[in-house]
């Protein structure tokens, strides 16, 4: 499956030319995109400017000799590619496993082609399987848990080395085990309406396109939007 990963960041890198600004993604399969835009630049000569979404990703990108420009330097963005935790049929999405998802969707919004690399796994009918990671500030994080546990939604404080995770933007995210969300549209808009939730997983109506890599090869889906 690594290597279907890499097929698949290299097939999103197809969708990159030069004179671009091009969103960097964050995450296994998105790892290997950024490998290839490095590649392009450094063989190919392609020009671009590139903006991250998480320290993982800037570190990545700066070792390969890509240009970065913070995401206020710049006013849209061309495409962005990266993964995603669950893609529903509907092409909503779970993201955050990887616990950036406050800065991955900070550039996905002023994106104009946003791409998604799954492998088939995380093709599913309906979103909730996936822990849903609400990112929250540090300030009344407590409180925010014990609502979430009052209303049945099953939190978790994300760990990271035996210590609360704390994100990019110094943020906690507190994993909800949902099962199954019915509406995702809904309760996007319940989460969005709750102090001291930065920001929460679920990107609805977002993407454009999702490159799925399966045993079968690559397909190229694009959400009709």
């Amino acid at each position: 499956m690594e290597n279907l990963k890499k097929l698949a960041g290299i097939k999103a890198a197809e969708f990159v030319q030069s004179g671009m600004i091009v969103g960097l993604g964050t995450g296994s399969t998105a790892y290997y995109f950024v490998e290839e835009i490095g590649r392009r630049i450094k063989e190919e000569g392609v020009q671009i400017t590139a903006v991250t979404t998480s320290s993982v990703t800037s570190k990545q990108a700066e070792g390969l000799g890509i240009p970065l420009k913070s995401i206020d330097e710049v006013d849209s963005v061309d495409v962005t590619v990266d993964g995603a935790d669950e893609v529903d049929a509907a092409f909503n999405g779970i993201k955050g496993g990887g616990g950036a998802l406050l800065m991955e969707k900070v550039v996905a919004v002023p994106t104009k082609h946003y791409i998604w690399v799954v492998d088939e796994s995380k093709m599913v009918e309906k979103l909730g399987a996936f822990k849903l990671p609400v990112e929250v500030v540090q300030y009344g994080a407590e409180q925010l848990f014990r609502r979430f546990e009052r209303a049945g939604y099953k939190p978790a404080f994300r760990q990271k080395d035996g210590q609360r995770f704390v994100t990019d933007m110094q943020n906690f995210i507190i994993d909800l085990d949902l099962g199954v969300i019915e509406d995702p549209i809904a309760f996007a808009q319940e989460l969005d309406h709750v102090v001291g939730v930065v920001e929460h997983g679920l990107f609805n109506q977002m993407v454009d396109k999702v490159i799925v890599a399966g045993k079968s090869g690559l397909q190229v889906l694009e959400a009709n939007k």
